[in-house]
C-alpha cells in the first residue's frame, strides 16, 4: 500500500516546520522538542485514576505512573516502557497512550520513566526496566494486581526493553511474565531491507537511529548482547518467552526487525500475533490526533490485552 494520506500530510507538516533533526541537537534539546510535539500529536482522555511514585532503579530512584481503571481487582497489569531511542521520551510523552491502554483493556498500566542515555548508558535502562516489573510483582497485593497476569509492553526502544526484560526474567528466574506487547520494536542491529528502503523521509531516519544507538551503547560489543538486541536471545530461552502481540508499521526502518522477531518466536513455538499496519510510519501509536489508524491501533492493542487475559482466566476456572 502507498503511504497513508494522513501520514503523508503529517510528514509534510513536519518538514515545513523546519525543526532541526534530533541528531543535530543536544539530548536535552531533543527531549524538549519531543515533549512539545507529543503534546500536539496525542492528547490524553483522562478517564482512569493515576498515581505517581518513586521506586528503586539500577542507579537511583525512578518515577513510575500507575493507571488504575475502575472496578474490583485484582486486575491484570501491563508494565509499559516508552519509546524514544533510549535518549528521549518520558511518562508524559506517553501519557495519552497509557491512559487509553488502561481504559480500554481494563488492566492496570504501570508506565516506567527509566534512565536515559547518554547520561545512563546500556545496560542501565534495561536494568531499570527489569527492576520495575520485579517491583510490580513483589507488590502485587498492595497494587491490587493479579500476579499471574503480569504483562510487559513498549514502543520502539520501549519494545526493545520489554522483549529484553522477558529474557532477563527467564535467565534470572525472576518474576513470571505472562504476555508481551511490542509496538514497532527495535530488535537488533542488522541492516535489513526496510532499514535501507525507509532510511530517510518517513519520520524515523537511519541517521537518527545511528545517533540513538551511539548515545545508548558503550561500544560495538554491546550490539552482540541479547539485552540490547533481542534477536540474539538464545534458542533455549526463546522457547520459554511469553506469548506476544507484535505490531509494526509498513513505512518504518524497524519494520523488518519486528517481523523477524515475531518469526523467531513462532519458530520456537511461542504463541504470536503479528500485525503490520499498511501505510503507517514509526511512532503512529502516539500520533492519534492526526492518524486515525494510530487511534485504531491503540484500541486494537488494548482489546488484545483484555482478550488475552480473559482467555487465560477462562482456562484456569
Amino acid at each position: 500500500m502507498s503511504l497513508h494520506p494522513q501520514a503523508s500530510a503529517l510528514l509534510k507538516m513536519m518538514e515545513s516546520n523546519g525543526m532541526p533533526a534530533l541528531e543535530e541537537q543536544s539530548p536535552q534539546d531533543a527531549r524538549q522538542m519531543y515533549i512539545q510535539s507529543s503534546q500536539i500529536l496525542a492528547k490524553p482522555v483522562k478517564v482512569v485514576h493515576t498515581e505517581d511514585r518513586l521506586i528503586k532503579g539500577y542507579e537511583g530512584d525512578i518515577l513510575i505512573r500507575i493507571y488504575s481503571p475502575e472496578g474490583d481487582g485484582p486486575k491484570p497489569a501491563l508494565v509499559y516502557y516508552h519509546g524514544g531511542g533510549w535518549v528521549i521520551g518520558n511518562i508524559e510523552t506517553h501519557d495519552a497512550l497509557c491512559h487509553s491502554l488502561a481504559a480500554i483493556s481494563e488492566c492496570k498500566v504501570i508506565s516506567v520513566d527509566y534512565s536515559l542515555a547518554p547520561e545512563s548508558k546500556f545496560p542501565v535502562a534495561v536494568e531499570d526496566a527489569y527492576l520495575a516489573v520485579q517491583w510490580a510483582s513483589d507488590n502485587a497485593s498492595e497494587l491490587n494486581i493479579d500476579k499471574s497476569s503480569l504483562a510487559v509492553g513498549g514502543d520502539s526502544a520501549g519494545g526493545n526493553l520489554a522483549a529484553a526484560v522477558c529474557y532477563m526474567a527467564i535467565d534470572r528466574k525472576g518474576p513470571s511474565i505472562a504476555y508481551q506487547m511490542l509496538f514497532y520494536p527495535s530488535t537488533g542491529f542488522e541492516l535489513t531491507d526496510s532499514y535501507v528502503k525507509y532510511s530517510e523521509g518517513y519520520y524515523l531516519n537511519k541517521s537518527t537511529m545511528e545517533w540513538f544507538r551511539a548515545q545508548y551503547l558503550n561500544n560495538v560489543e554491546d550490539t552482540k548482547n541479547p539485552l540490547a538486541a533481542p534477536m540474539l536471545i538464545p534458542e533455549a530461552e526463546t522457547a520459554l518467552l511469553p506469548p506476544a502481540y507484535i505490531v509494526t508499521a509498513e513505512y518504518d526502518p524497524l519494520s523488518d526487525g519486528g517481523e523477524a522477531f515475531s518469526r523467531k518466536l513462532k519458530d520456537a513455538g511461542v504463541e504470536v500475533k503479528y500485525v503490520c499496519y499498511s501505510g503507517m510510519i514509526h511512532g503512529f501509536f502516539c500520533m492519534t490526533e492526526v492518524l486515525e489508524d494510530g487511534k485504531k491501533a491503540v484500541e486494537n492493542a488494548a482489546l488484545e490485552l483484555k482478550a488475552h487475559f480473559a482467555k487465560v482466566k477462562d482456562t484456569t476456572l
